[in-house]
């Protein structure tokens, strides 16, 4: 439940980020009387997203066993590889995420009614799908019944009223950080995401090696004991995993982790100007 709830909370924080922006910036530029085409797109955005979640939802109840594994395990590693680019993404341009929403949005001001309704669809409507596909994929992992989806909508309402606090200035942190840590976080959900789909497609006779147990601790870690439960909700663990399964963890989780982590490589300008002119006191030696 709580990794779900972090899915909700880190998706819906980013999602509710872009509408405090969208919106402060037209409201301190006197523009409110451009806020309903915004307000449409955002909408449309919402509607969009728990539109597909809800043909993922119930879509896939029809299908066969089969095509349910191939489905749910092909969308869990199309999910983790979303999720992927978007905590590198969000951690490279969390910085100078205002400065680019509000650029988008003078164009669109310029264009006129459409642009704007078009530009706040897009800008909402990738975090929305985004979120419907990992938390579809998370809760179909975790496969507690309800409670993951309990999990995942009480992190997206905790992150409208943090979204709120922040248009309101009543709260202030560092996002980078935020979204460093909670990406990283993120990672580890991931991980284990991307390992239930690859023993979804084990289970479907897509993969080999279904009965090839890494290890089978489930005598010490029962799956349906509370400890058992708390780990499978937070990190996705299963007791009894297969070697592809652990394989596919572990080269996923710790390349993706050591980048993710590293520091931003900086560039020192001087050093290069440095090396410039070198360059060029010495060509005008050689002349």
């Amino acid at each position: 439940m709580f990794g779900n709830y972090l899915i909700g909370l880190r998706e819906g924080l980013e999602a509710s980020l872009v509408v405090c922006i969208l919106i402060a910036y037209l409201v301190k530029t006197d523009h409110k009387d451009r806020l309903a085409p915004v307000w449409l797109g955002i909408g449309l955005a919402v509607t969009l997203s728990l539109a597909f979640g809800a043909v993922l939802q119930f879509g896939s109840s029809t299908l066969t066993f089969q095509a349910q594994e191939l489905l749910g395990g092909t969308l869990s590693i199309i999910s983790v590889g979303l999720v992927t680019w978007m905590v590198f993404w969000m951690k490279k341009t969390a910085r100078n995420l205002k400065s680019e929403l509000q650029g988008q949005l003078d164009a669109a001001l310029a264009v006129g009614t459409g642009a704007l309704v078009l530009t706040a669809f897009l800008a909402v409507g990738r975090e929305g799908l985004e979120t419907s596909l990992f938390i579809w994929t998370a809760v179909q992992a975790t496969g507690n019944g309800i409670r993951p989806l309990i999990g995942a909508v009480l992190g997206l309402l905790t992150s409208v009223v943090l979204g709120w606090l922040f248009y309101r200035g009543a709260l202030k942190i560092n996002l980078a950080k935020f979204f460093t840590w909670t990406g990283a976080m993120l990672v580890v959900v991931a991980a284990g995401v991307l390992a239930y789909g690859f023993h979804d497609l084990q289970e479907g006779d897509f993969l080999p090696g279904l009965h090839a147990l890494a290890f089978d601790i489930s005598t010490a870690i029962p799956s349906d004991s509370w400890y058992g439960t708390l780990l499978k909700g937070v990190f996705n663990f299963q007791p009894n995993p297969t070697v592809l399964q652990v394989t596919a963890w572990c080269l996923y989780l710790v390349p993706v982790m050591a980048l993710f982590l590293a520091p931003a490589r900086t560039t020192t300008p001087a050093a290069g100007a440095g090396a410039n002119a070198g360059a060029q006191a010495k060509a005008t030696k050689a002349g």
